[in-house]
């Protein structure tokens, strides 16, 4: 403790006008304290060495102390940690009796090199994790000390010799495992480059494997508490000193010029060939449009705002109007198209029986609502969907990967249900085309741009201030980026100066506040600019995907693209998995898109069309859908194409 007092006061008079990153890489040394339990038998110590009375339990204490190396990134779930170094699991037997009425003793001094690799998960990305994985360890020492007492009812008798030795028949190695929790305590400021972490833990090791010896049934529980002491070198990030603490960030408004008129856009809304059950559930869930014999004749695809669903979210209510009809959409279709048939492939982690219940529900209401003939439908049960989310290993946000796999699929090889160019067992029903107003685009909202805020600040917030003083807060923010609508700020006025503040709070609590003057402009549509919106959907996990829309994107979409237009890409994912790899996954999806477009487009010998590429990760401020739903989930997993004429 004294040396890391030291090496902290040079290193932060070093870097007293820096703030830095907290390090991934750590080194230091691990100790603690193993509570040793003993169970089992022994009796035959070695050789020459057979006591009269068989020991059985015990309990003990030993050091544990080891060099250690951990990984993880700041505010990630996964890492790893090493460690290898000298583990004592000795202790002493409990007394027992002997046939001469003599109280024997046993002590056994059980020492190990230890190896101990572990994955180390952060659940809420802070500095709480869990930890476990193998131990490899070499026996460097196996002694005992065996004391026969005398008989208490002979108090002058001679005591007999301690005897020492070595067990016979040690294993060399043994396997087992271990796994544990701790907690990083953070010693260094982040002015400091190499900062101080110490990190409290308890572990446990079961006796599975750990058998001191070949020859009887002892084995060893342990359970370990201590500390590990570690240091790391972060990245600098901005100068700290007296004047600003950070370099001036601009905050961006783009307000589009107002019009009195309100055109419309045409969406294309593509229409997932799946129905979601509730985990326990056979029942269509109610938030799924369900009609009447009656209301059959009166349904129509380009008027759902008449038949619309409970419970709905309050965003994209227009697109799940569409998707919680689906039944009637697909009923109404096949009455218009007798010669079609369909397959219901139900998927249920109970079984195939239980999915098979599933299809039945849907094809029974398909049957007795719409009259289609049984004949026309088939049934399927199977335990996971042709393209699960749920992999084979996975251990993370299992329950909403089942939620996504318990469903019914719509299969079909009729073309007059399915998506242009589409063919197969996963190929998306035919889209719906919607009539509505516009609504603000993304690229109009008041946008605020923090760079290196990740990795600099806990969190920031934004303060709005008007000419009269009046103050809206919206945050707190971790991410690099914020967008508000404009007519969430202004309300019910068509525009105003304010005074924007960003105010950030370093990881050391420190208070970073940046002013920016800025005039927000209500934001309207252009009389002349209407717009058209086409999706594609993916499946969990997969970028690669849109090949399968190569052809309707080639042939359906490039030609609806004006001269000199413009056309604006926007990937995105839903909640699960890491937040850093939906980001990554989100851009290449929509850069995807843009290569299938740019391609045909160089193909018809243009070079006139402006493309904005843009991937939005998880981001739930901006994410088309909730993602409280697993149909809601699965229609985030998206790009959304806007194409708009020229400017």
């Amino acid at each position: 403790m004294l040396l890391v007092f030291i090496m902290g006061v040079q290193f932060s008079s070093q870097a007293q006008e820096t703030v830095f990153t907290r390090p991934s890489w750590y080194f230091g040394v691990a100790a603690g304290s193993n509570l040793n339990f003993y169970r089992g038998t022994t009796q035959n110590l070695n050789a020459d060495l057979t006591v009269p009375a068989a020991f059985h339990n015990g309990f003990g204490s030993g050091l544990f102390i080891a060099p250690s190396i951990e990984y993880y990134k700041p505010k990630t779930v996964l890492g790893f940690i090493f460690q290898a170094g000298f583990d004592d699991r000795s202790a002493s037997f409990d007394q027992v009796m002997t046939v001469c009425n003599c109280p024997a003793d046993l002590k056994t001094k059980t020492t190990y090199l230890t190896i101990e690799p572990s994955l180390r998960i952060a659940p809420f990305r802070n500095d709480f994790y869990i930890y476990g994985g193998p131990r490899f360890a070499f026996n460097l020492e196996n002694s005992f000390r065996y004391q026969l007492g005398i008989n208490p009812d002979f108090p002058d008798q001679e005591p007999t010799p301690a005897v020492r030795g070595d067990f016979s028949d040690t294993r060399e190695s043994i396997i087992s495992m271990q796994v544990g929790m701790g907690y990083d305590i953070m010693l260094s400021s982040v002015k400091n480059k190499t900062q101080f972490v110490v990190s409290p833990y308890v572990a446990f090791h079961p006796y599975f494997g750990q058998n001191p010896r070949s020859s009887e049934s002892w084995n060893v529980s342990t359970l370990r508490v201590g500390a590990v002491l570690k240091f790391g070198q972060g990245k600098e990030i901005e100068s700290l000193t007296k004047e600003p603490t950070i370099k001036p960030y601009a905050f961006s408004v783009n307000s589009p010029s107002n019009e009195n008129t309100s055109p419309s856009v045409s969406e294309t809304f593509p229409l997932r060939n799946y129905v979601f059950f509730d985990l326990g559930s056979t029942e269509i869930p109610s938030r799924y449009v369900l009609l009447n014999k009656n209301q059959v004749k009166d349904f129509k695809e380009d008027q759902l705002e008449t038949t619309k669903p409970i419970n709905l979210s309050g965003r994209s209510d227009r697109g799940m109007v569409v998707y919680y009809n689906i039944l009637n959409i697909l009923g109404d279709r096949m009455q218009k198209n007798p010669s079609t048939t369909i397959k219901l492939v139900g998927s249920s982690e109970k079984g195939p029986e239980d999915a098979k219940v599933m299809a039945e529900s849907v094809k029974s209401y398909l049957t007795s609502v719409f009259e289609i003939a049984p004949a026309r439908i088939t049934v399927e049960g199977r335990t996971k969907p042709k393209l699960p989310s749920e992999q084979v290993g996975g251990t993370l946000e299992l329950e909403l990967l089942r939620q996504g796999d318990r469903r019914v699929s719509i299969e079909s090889s009729s073309p007059e249900l399915l998506m242009e160019f589409q063919s197969g067992s996963n190929a998306p029903l035919k889209p719906i085309v919607l009539t509505g107003p516009k609504v603000a685009p993304q690229s109009s909202y008041v946008t605020f741009d923090l760079p290196g805020a990740k990795e600099a600040f806990k969190f920031w917030n934004v303060e709005v201030k008007d000419e009269k003083g009046t103050i809206q807060k919206y945050g707190p923010y971790t991410e690099e980026s914020a967008s508000i609508p404009t007519k969430t700020i202004l309300g019910t006025r068509e525009q105003g100066h304010y005074t924007i503040s960003m105010i950030a709070t370093t990881p050391d609590g420190q208070i970073v506040r940046e002013d920016k003057e800025a005039h927000v402009v209500l934001w309207k549509p252009s009389v002349n600019e209407e717009s058209m919106r086409y999706s594609v959907i993916y499946d969990f996990n997969n970028s690669e995907a849109i090949k399968i829309y190569e052809d309707y994107l080639s042939k359906i979409v490039t030609p609806k693209i004006p001269s000199n237009g413009r056309v604006v890409i926007n990937g995105y994912t839903d909640v699960i998995g890491d937040a850093a790899n939906n980001q990554v996954l989100s851009l290449a999806r929509a850069n995807d898109v843009k290569q299938i477009l740019e391609n045909s487009l160089l193909k018809a010998g243009r070079k006139d069309v402006t493309f904005t590429v843009k991937g939005n990760g998880e981001n739930e401020a901006l994410s088309p859908f909730d993602n409280k739903l697993p149909e809601e989930r699965f229609y985030n997993r998206t790009v959304i194409i806007d194409i708009f004429p020229a400017k």
